[in-house]
């Protein structure tokens, strides 16, 4: 059998570091923040802070670890960023 005491550990940490992987969902990067927050990239309106023209929708801007998965939240950021981009442009 393949997991048999003949087996080095060298041999399992090699396997180990081949076949494993995380299932993290990386958010925080980009954090959502009042302007006085020096943690924070992005104001409320999702709007890079000191950078014109460019705006973060997605799961950095998230300021904590949910504790579920971040799709769905990913969507509404989308939603809401779209939103606020077309009440800006009076769309």
């Amino acid at each position: 059998m393949f997991f048999t005491s003949s087996r080095s550990d060298m041999f399992y940490e090699c396997m180990v570091r081949a076949i494993t992987g995380t299932s993290f969902h990386p958010v925080g990067t980009a954090k959502i923040g009042a302007p006085g927050d020096v943690m924070a990239v992005v104001d409320p309106r999702l709007r890079v802070y000191k950078v014109d023209g460019l705006r973060v929708a997605d799961a950095s801007v998230m300021p904590s670890i949910p504790s579920a998965n971040t799709q769905a939240a990913c969507y509404m950021i989308g939603e809401k960023a779209a939103d606020m981009i077309k009440e800006e442009w009076n769309l």
